[in-house]
């Protein structure tokens, strides 16, 4: 199976447009925190299979692996609100050996202000052993077609690059 075609430039960053659900909403209509998850990962399960033309499943079955939660840190800046339109931008930021970091914005659907931010790890692991294992060379190219690499990734860095897209949000899209 071949992930990537090595001739074709591959987009870097997915966008999704949603509308805040009533469902997803507390009380005080605002998204409830733990539903910013939900939104998130969807978005990205949405868009990779649009840019990459693969579907995660294809990768999982092919090289009996998949990447697991390892770790989150999340900003919430602004509350996205019941009937918003908002938007969502993701990025895979790093990647080694056995490790991903996808970087996930939300802002308001003008994309002038920025409502959260999140960086997750990834880590992959066999499905045979449930342990950490290697991305394969095939997979690593995978990774290096889609890798955003117009941030220094250092995860002790997540605060500033908050401040950072904060600052320099209407430039970025």
């Amino acid at each position: 199976m071949s992930i990537i075609d090595p001739n074709k430039e591959y987009q870097k960053q997915t966008e999704s447009r949603v509308i805040i659900r009533f469902q997803d909403c507390d009380p005080l209509r605002h998204l409830n925190n733990a539903k910013y998850f939900d939104y998130f990962f969807n978005a990205r399960e949405d868009q990779v299979p649009k840019l990459y033309g693969v579907e995660m499943k294809d990768i999982i079955q092919e090289y009996k692996a998949f990447w697991v939660v390892y770790n989150h840190h999340i900003a919430y800046l602004k509350s996205a609100n019941l009937g918003e339109w908002v938007r969502i931008f993701t990025r895979l930021i790093h990647f080694d050996d056995n490790t991903t970091v996808i970087e996930y914005l939300m802002t308001d659907d003008s994309k002038s202000h920025l409502k959260t931010l999140m960086w997750s790890t990834f880590k992959y692991v066999a499905m045979d052993t449930s342990r950490t294992t290697t991305h394969s060379a095939d997979v690593q190219a995978y990774l290096k077609a889609m890798l955003f690499d117009e941030i220094e990734y250092h995860p002790n860095k997540f605060d500033e690059r908050v401040k950072q897209v904060k600052a320099s949000l209407q430039t970025n899209f």
